[in-house]
């Protein structure tokens, strides 16, 4: 979504359109308000996610707060393209490098902060924070989960490393959040698929499961690939995946043929000698029960 394609009051008042045919245009839907001042068509919203309405918002407040500022925190990991899990997405995040003015509504948070060159990229146009300050700064602002989701998600790309994102962390030592940065940073791992992952990591951690190995490929005895798992635990012969069948539902229109082949992997896998279990998205809720599926299995392994 770029400023281009949203409409703007003081551009329609230029073209001669008045403030009542706005308003009526407003009413009958034909245009939708995605910040003060600023429009979509109805055809164009519809087709938005949150996502993508959040784009449109971030667009608008662009424009709005003129040069100067850069789109951070949350508003630039949406636009980096970065899974953002359960992060709110009802503000606008935005910097710039002063020492005060910056503001908090519920629909913008303009933060004061220092910004280097290399903490400031462009993405269609627009200054937005680098990979490595966009993680570093939503680690300091949101919660230990959605860090972790947005900074696997960055990892991911093989474009911005570890390193890169402790050391901003670092150059930036005594600001608000830092204890919670340097926490979540010390979890990361690029590994993770999928934001699922990400948090099935944490409630593992959280609920004393031993770590275990990411995307570990599955071999048979005379090293044939059977498949990549998301989680496997060498020691107890087990192997994790969460929503594994759901994740080959959808896409081709061939659900039936591709849970079958999933069922026949998974099947597989188990001939190998290892046990599996399955967890979905209602179990991260009560992972307990997930460390009792591990527990299970690990039982079942010891009897072989």
């Amino acid at each position: 979504m770029r400023a281009e394609d949203l409409i703007f009051r003081r551009h329609a008042l230029a073209d001669g359109i008045t403030d009542p045919e706005l308003r009526r245009a407003r009413t009958t839907g034909q245009l939708v308000a995605v910040a003060a001042g600023a429009y979509l068509h109805s055809g164009s919203s519809e087709s938005l996610d949150a996502i993508g309405m959040h784009r449109a918002r971030v667009a608008a407040a662009v424009v709005a707060h003129g040069g100067g500022v850069v789109v951070s925190h949350a508003s630039a990991a949406v636009l980096h393209g970065l899974d953002i899990g359960a992060v709110n997405l009802d503000r606008v995040h935005l910097t710039r490098a002063r020492r005060s003015g910056g503001r908090r509504t519920a629909t913008l948070h303009l933060h004061i902060a220092p910004l280097d060159t290399d903490d400031v990229t462009e993405i269609d146009g627009v200054a937005v924070t680098s990979l490595a300050r966009t993680v570093a700064d939503v680690a300091r602002s949101e919660s230990l989960h959605q860090a972790v989701v947005i900074g696997d998600s960055a990892l991911h790309r093989g474009v911005v490393s570890i390193d890169d994102v402790q050391a901003v962390v670092e150059c930036h030592g005594r600001r608000k959040g830092i204890g919670a940065a340097r926490r979540a940073v010390a979890l990361l791992d690029g590994r993770s698929e999928s934001p699922g992952e990400s948090l099935s990591r944490i409630r593992m951690r959280e609920c004393g499961m031993p770590a275990p190995e990411l995307q570990h490929e599955v071999r048979t005895d005379g090293g044939a690939l059977v498949g990549r798992v998301d989680f496997f635990w060498e020691r107890w012969g087990v192997v994790g995946e969460f929503d594994g069948m759901s994740k080959y539902r959808f896409g081709s229109g061939q659900s039936g043929d591709i849970v079958a082949k999933e069922k026949l992997r998974e099947d597989a896998i188990r001939d190998t000698g290892l046990e599996v279990i399955r967890w979905v998205w209602a179990d991260l809720g009560r992972f307990d029960a997930v460390r009792a599926r591990f527990e299970r299995a690990c039982a079942r392994s010891r009897r072989r």
